[in-house]
């Protein structure tokens, strides 16, 4: 299992909580990046929205792309997943951008985490077109194609619906070789055959194991349809470790407690309008994003890790954690379920799960 976490570029994940102790500024998240990979993470995902659509409109942001140039630069081995929305970057500037990035990190450090846009409102305040959802991904494929041509072979062109390129050269290629590792997530049918076809990985939103297991089964079966090789799976989780049950579950109160008024509830609505999911979404979903707490990191060490062995065993390569405050929390979770699960063997996993009674919270949607 691999370990990332989703940078606090928005100043945190609690739409009910004014100040999580972790200010979107360059001071907190590079701090956190150098300390987490000396923890034992692996990878950082850096979310990409000119507005603030956890705290509000009016509160802070950071850029995701300088901000990524500068962690490469300030970073030894930490992978930075950096969001991309193709409707906001040309794919030739964005692949020149991109292999830049690359080089300044070294090779294997820069990824793509791919995003069809959701928020009609920022893109009309940041004056760029938004388009209904499966023109999103049409745009997307084509944007896909030229990176990913672009960073293989020089003089080249495309002409599409959306984007034209023209004997394009683009010097030097990526460090990495073939190319970055492209991230994507999705769960309507245009999204899961467009990254099934075009993409190294697939992310989803928080769930329990047994429903991961069955879109990995699925995209896994897409995959091979196609003669590609296997996909990588990450999953997004929001992590509540604590020495008891009871305590876990006083910290889930506290972070649930969300009201319909809160600061980033309009734009929370804008996402449930403009994206396609499998599943309704409750308000103790949106407390934090991603659904996160469905995945059901909640707990003691002991009920965590066997929840991690759980997800690993359903086919997950990689945990995209948040909590909060963030960097201690992190260091939390880095002493007691990281650093452990290192020290276990894997042929006493399963004794760690028996040891911890079988048991985990179960984080249950109003809805479902």
């Amino acid at each position: 299992m691999r370990y990332g976490y989703w940078l606090p570029v928005f100043g945190g994940w609690l739409r009910n909580v004014e100040d999580e102790g972790m200010e979107a500024s360059w001071d907190y998240v590079s701090r956190l990046a150098r300390r987490s990979e000396q923890i034992g993470y692996d990878l950082t995902l850096i979310a990409e929205l000119n507005l603030n659509d956890i705290k509000g409109v009016e509160a802070p942001s950071l850029d995701a792309w300088s901000t990524a140039a500068a962690l490469a630069a300030v970073t030894e081995t930490l992978e930075l997943m950096v969001a991309v929305r193709p409707t906001f970057h040309h794919p030739a500037l964005l692949a020149k951008q991109a292999a830049n990035i690359d080089h300044i990190g070294g090779s294997g450090r820069l990824s793509l985490n791919v995003v069809s846009s959701w928020w009609a409102d920022e893109a009309k305040k940041y004056g760029v077109e938004f388009e209904q959802h499966d023109d999103r991904y049409a745009r997307t494929r084509e944007w896909l194609e030229i990176v990913e041509r672009l960073w293989q072979e020089d003089h080249f062109s495309f002409s599409g619906k959306y984007y034209r390129v023209n004997d394009a050269v683009l010097q030097p290629k990526p460090a990495t070789r073939p190319r970055p590792t492209i991230y994507a997530g999705g769960e309507s049918e245009a999204a899961k055959e467009l990254i099934s076809r075009w993409c190294d990985a697939y992310v989803m939103h928080g769930d329990e194991p047994t429903r991961v297991r069955e879109k990995i089964q699925d995209m896994s079966n897409r995959r091979a349809r196609l003669g590609l090789p296997p996909m990588k799976f990450g999953v997004a989780a929001y992590a509540i470790v604590r020495p008891t049950e009871s305590e876990a579950r006083r910290e889930l109160e506290r972070v649930t407690n969300v009201k319909q008024f809160a600061a980033g509830y309009e734009n929370y609505q804008q996402w449930l309008a403009g994206t396609r999911l499998e599943q309704q979404v409750s308000l103790e979903d949106y407390s934090v994003s991603n659904r996160g707490l469905r995945s059901g990191l909640v707990g003691t060490p002991e009920q965590v890790a066997a929840r991690v062995a759980e997800f690993e065993d359903a086919g997950v390569d990689l945990l995209l954690l948040q909590c909060s405050p963030q960097l201690e929390e992190m260091e939390r979770f880095a002493e007691t379920v990281i650093q452990a699960r290192e020290k276990l063997p894997q042929a006493l996993a399963a004794q760690a799960k028996q040891a911890a009674g079988g048991r985990f919270y179960e984080y249950r949607s109003q809805d479902n």
